[in-house]
C-alpha cells in the first residue's frame, strides 16, 4: 500500500442514525451486543435498560420493534434504531419473519455495577396498559404482509 491513508475517507461514511438521547449518565459503562434470533421468534419479554439508552443497527433480516408511547413499527437489515433507557418499556424485539434469521447489534450505555436490562413483570405490564399504543392500521397491515 502506497497511501498513509484512503483521500476518499469522507465518502466512505454513512450517516444511519443521529439522535440527542435523553440522558446519558456519568462514567457511563458501554457494551455492544449482537443479537440473532431464528426465524419467527418472539424475541426478548418486555423490558426496559434502566440507567441509559441503547442504540441499534439491523444487520439481517426484520425486527418488530415496539417502544411504550410508540406505535409497532417492523425494522429493515440496513436501518438503524434507539430507545431511550430508563423507563420506558421495550414490549418487542422480535422477529418479524418466519423464513429468515433476525440480527442486529446493540450497544447499550448505563451506569457502571446497574444491569443493562431488567424485565418487566405481569403487574407492571397491567399497571401501564394505558401507555401502550396500539399498531397503525397501514403498520398492522404491513406487519401481516411482511
Amino acid at each position: 500500500m502506497s497511501k498513509k491513508y484512503d483521500a476518499q475517507w469522507e465518502n466512505a461514511l454513512t450517516v444511519v442514525q443521529e439522535v440527542s438521547p435523553p440522558f446519558i449518565p456519568e462514567g457511563a459503562h458501554a457494551m455492544t451486543v449482537v443479537i440473532d434470533y431464528p426465524p419467527g421468534s418472539a424475541g426478548a419479554p418486555p423490558h426496559r435498560h434502566p440507567s441509559g439508552p441503547a442504540f441499534g443497527y439491523m444487520l439481517e433480516g426484520e425486527m418488530l420493534f415496539e417502544l411504550e408511547g410508540a406505535p409497532p413499527r417492523v425494522i429493515r437489515a440496513g436501518e438503524a434504531f434507539w430507545e431511550p433507557g430508563g423507563d420506558v418499556i421495550h414490549y418487542s424485539d422480535g422477529n418479524n419473519r418466519d423464513d429468515m434469521r433476525c440480527r442486529f447489534t446493540v450497544t447499550m450505555l448505563c451506569v457502571p455495577g446497574q444491569p443493562m436490562l431488567t424485565l418487566v413483570d405481569d403487574d407492571e405490564l397491567a399497571a401501564r396498559k394505558h401507555l401502550r399504543v396500539p399498531a397503525e392500521s397501514s403498520t398492522a397491515e404491513s406487519l401481516e404482509k411482511a
